[in-house]
């Protein structure tokens, strides 16, 4: 049996994640998170957490929102802390601008998670067929719900209806699903 340890940045990423995971991974991996009090305090501390990490079989996957940081430089860096870590296998994957990219670019999983009308329709208006080019995407889920949309309840409710066939409009999406498809575990 393996591990996939999950290294987030906030809480809401692990509600969402224990939604979507059952349906990606085998039942006999076993899935453990370390959850960050935000992004300074998982560059704080991401190194020393992955090195100290006791089970021998385990495989690490950082995700992290990109915020305003250039997604390059920024996954270097979290790629530069993992090999510190003596981890350099760990798979680093950026939500492009944050965690509510990947709903806004399946708002079927929006509609059904939070039990809203007419939101799926709305899929192929040019800002959400690409919805990593949006700037606040937070902010954006919440008009678009009239304020149904909480961060952590709504990761919660949306996660179990992602889709994982590749139609999610959100690029680093697919990004984590690829990689997460790939991993050995």
């Amino acid at each position: 049996m393996s591990t996939l340890v999950f290294c987030l940045e906030e809480p809401s990423a692990r509600a969402m994640l224990q939604g979507l995971l059952p349906r990606l991974l085998p039942t006999e991996v076993q899935v453990q998170y370390i959850v960050f009090e935000g992004k300074q305090d998982m560059h704080r501390q991401l190194v020393r957490r992955l090195k100290h990490w006791l089970a021998p079989d385990s495989c690490f996957v950082v995700l992290r929102d990109q915020d305003s940081s250039d997604c390059r430089l920024l996954k270097q860096e979290l790629r530069a802390l993992c090999e510190a870590a003596g981890r350099p296998q760990a798979l680093v994957r950026i939500a492009c601008h944050e965690l509510e990219t990947f709903y806004l670019g399946d708002l079927a999983a929006v509609e059904q998670g939070l039990g809203l009308g007419g939101l799926a329709r709305q899929q192929h208006a040019s800002k959400f067929r690409t919805p990593d080019r949006l700037a606040n995407p937070a902010e954006e889920l919440v008009k678009l719900t009239q304020s149904r949309y909480q961060k952590l309840a709504g990761s919660r409710a949306i996660g179990p209806h992602l889709r994982l066939d590749g139609s999610n409009t959100s690029a680093s999406f697919c990004a984590l699903v690829d990689g997460l498809k790939r991993l050995p575990v």
